[in-house]
This record gives C-alpha cells, sequence and structure tokens, in this order.
C-alpha cells in the first residue's frame, strides 16, 4: 500500500475507521468520510497521530452530489485514488409487516446507493491506477437475515452490483473485492433503525463475543494485497453461506432460530 492513496466512506467508527489504520499503517495515503465533524476531527487527529496523511470529507452518501464532491476532494488532495472502500452502512430491525417503508428506503439509499454513487465518481481514477474496489458487506447479502429486510436486500443489491461490475471490468486490471464480516463488535446495531425509523440504541447481541473492526480490517487489508474475490469471514458466517447453498429449507430454520434468540427479538412466540 506504499503511497497508494485509499478513500474510506463511513470512516469515523468500527470497520472503516479500522480499515483507515490498517491501511494508512501500511503505507497509503487516507481519505475518509463520515457525516459528524466533531468525529471526523477527532479521527483525523488519530491517523495523524499514527503518522498517517490524511483528510477527512464531511459527506452523506446517499447524496450523489456528495459523493462526487467526496472523490473530487480525495483526488484535488493526493492527485489520484487508488482503493475505494464502500463501508458506510446501516442496519435495521423489525418484522416487515411492522415496519415503516421509509426505513427501508433510508437503508437502501445508504448501504446500496452510497456504494452506487461513490463507485460510479471514482471508478475513472480506479481504472487509471488498475486499483481496487471494495465493498464492505455481509452474511446478509448471501442469506436473507429474519426481522432485517431491509438490510438484506441493500446488501444483497451491493452484491448484485459489484459482482456485476467484477465482470464488465474483467479484462481492465480492475479488482473487486466483496468482504463479508459476519458479525463484528462495532455500533451498527446499537445505531440500526427500529420499525419507527428511531435508533434502537442498545445491541441487542453479546459485542464481547464478536470479531473485533481491527481484526475484520487487518483480513481485509490482506485480501486486498492479494486482489481477492470474496472475503467471508467466521466460521458461522461460511456455514452459513454454504448450508443454504446446498440444504434451503434447513437453512431456514437455523437462521430463524439464531434470530430469534436475540434479546428482544420481535421473531419470540408471544
Amino acid at each position: 500500500m506504499k503511497n497508494k492513496v485509499i478513500l474510506v466512506t463511513g470512516g469515523t467508527s468500527g470497520i472503516g475507521k479500522a480499515c483507515a489504520f490498517a491501511f494508512g499503517r501500511a503505507g497509503a495515503k487516507v481519505a475518509f468520510s463520515g457525516r459528524d465533524e466533531k468525529r471526523l476531527q477527532e479521527t483525523a487527529q488519530e491517523l495523524e497521530a499514527a503518522g498517517i496523511e490524511t483528510i477527512a470529507i464531511k459527506a452523506d452518501v446517499a447524496v450523489e452530489q456528495e459523493c462526487e464532491r467526496m472523490v473530487a476532494e480525495t483526488v484535488a488532495r493526493f492527485g489520484k485514488l487508488d482503493v475505494l472502500i464502500n463501508n458506510a452502512g446501516i442496519s435495521m430491525r423489525a418484522l416487515f409487516q411492522d415496519l415503516d417503508l421509509d426505513v427501508i428506503r433510508k437503508v437502501m439509499d445508504i448501504n446500496f446507493w452510497g456504494t452506487v454513487y461513490s463507485t460510479k465518481f471514482a471508478l475513472p481514477y480506479i481504472q487509471a491506477a488498475k486499483g481496487s474496489i471494495i465493498g464492505i458487506s455481509s452474511i446478509a447479502g448471501y442469506r436473507g437475515l429474519p426481522a432485517r429486510t431491509g438490510y438484506s436486500a441493500s446488501k444483497f443489491a451491493m452484491h448484485g452490483f459489484l459482482e456485476t461490475l467484477r465482470t464488465e471490468l474483467l479484462h481492465s486490471g480492475v479488482h473487486v473485492l466483496i468482504a463479508c464480516p459476519g458479525f463484528t463488535a462495532s455500533n451498527i446495531r446499537n445505531s440500526a433503525l427500529a420499525a419507527n425509523g428511531q435508533q434502537q440504541g442498545e445491541t441487542p447481541r453479546e459485542e464481547e463475543k464478536m470479531m473485533s473492526a481491527e481484526e475484520v480490517a487487518d483480513r481485509i487489508l490482506k485480501a486486498t494485497q492479494q486482489r481477492k474475490r470474496d472475503l467471508v469471514m467466521t466460521l458461522q458466517g461460511k456455514m452459513a453461506v454454504w448450508v443454504n447453498k446446498l440444504f434451503p429449507s434447513l437453512a431456514d430454520k437455523l437462521v430463524y432460530n439464531v434470530m430469534a434468540k436475540e434479546k428482544d427479538s420481535p421473531l419470540k412466540k408471544k
């Protein structure tokens, strides 16, 4: 990654922030985006203290024009763009029958359209550099998760988009990676949207037992250096993908039972 330029969307927390540090420590210059000015500046200071050359860009990936500006500011600062990490994302938890449809729109705007917009404007620079486009997805992009209809739909859409793009760019020298961390200790469940669109505020899962964001970032860095096409992390994630392919009816039951065990799960029988 020496002297490479990377752009990380949603880089002020969780996997995005960990990727900024991992790629930066490997020698990259780091641009990262977020919506919270205070967290942007705090993260920039932390990166600079670690000796990483960086630029913080305030941008909402759900807005096309802001994605265009985000890429333009990165290139204006560093002169090029080698790696785009589409990390910005939001989750949700509610049964579809109870869900305000605006929740699905918001999740799709950030998770899917944010990836599309960012990739569209970054692509000419990535092509020139024969660089990498990375999508931070989820096992929910391989296997639909109950009470996560909007989230799963957005990740399935991301997979379809990036897989198609990879095929279109087959002879261009551009590398496309779809990375699926499984459940990772981060703030994504705390900020997940409930049925009415409000943040649920409290994670329903045992965060301390999950893979850390730093370990996820290190694996993504290695997969990028090796130019892998897919990265499925955790044994549980790999099993979910294969069981769903080979025994889909069994997967329905297993996934239901696992998700029903979450704290305050809407799947629990009343």
